[in-house]
């Protein structure tokens, strides 16, 4: 996936700044795609110059004139194009999956550091989805929500982004005690191996 096609997505929202998709990528995309606010910039340069969205200038009176960008009829055949190919399987690039491949020759205890504060990100995004949800539903349940919203999308890509901090959560957890139970398994192989 580019970022051409997250960006058409969140467009489906409706019109938006710059500055709009920026805070809609950091709260609710975050959970499938990031993107730094000059990337969504500089994409949103090259959407607009291919025709694929509409930029438009909003005076303001006390801030800097801001443009909005909206879906165009090219853009919006753009995702159906899109929806309709198979997507490219996911690739996992993890940097502390590394570091726990090698915690049995590295420093263990700094390992399970870097667990224990994914750990504490991955329960910090899962409050913040669940008060995503929450208002999303608006005191709905889940079967009334479903039935009565215009668009599914979000809610279900904020579900899988919930159900992947979740399992960052458990998969933490059942490292740590791995990782305690051999540390604690350590001192008494060493004492063996000195007798």
């Amino acid at each position: 996936m580019s970022l051409k096609h997250a960006v058409l997505a969140a467009l489906l929202e409706g019109e938006a700044s710059g500055y709009d998709l920026a805070k809609l990528f950091d709260v609710s995309v975050a959970n499938f795609w990031a993107a730094t606010p000059q990337q969504l910039y500089r994409e949103l340069d090259r959407l607009s110059e291919a025709g694929l969205i509409a930029a438009r200038v909003v005076r303001q009176e006390r801030r800097p004139n801001k443009r909005v960008f909206t879906l165009t009829e090219a853009g919006h055949r753009d995702l159906v194009a899109y929806t309709a190919g198979p997507p490219k399987p996911s690739a996992v690039r993890d940097e502390l999956m590394v570091q726990v491949q090698a915690c049995d020759e590295g420093d263990a205890s700094a390992v399970r550091a870097h667990v224990r504060e994914r750990m504490e990100a991955a329960r910090a995004k899962l409050a913040r989805y669940q008060a995503m949800r929450e208002g999303m539903l608006d005191g709905r349940d889940e079967a009334a929500y479903l039935r009565e919203t215009e668009r599914v999308g979000p809610y279900l890509t904020l579900l899988r982004g919930m159900a992947f901090e979740e399992e960052n959560v458990r998969w933490g957890e059942r490292t740590l005690a791995v990782l305690a139970e051999r540390a604690d398994r350590r001192p008494v192989e060493a004492d063996q191996a000195a007798r």
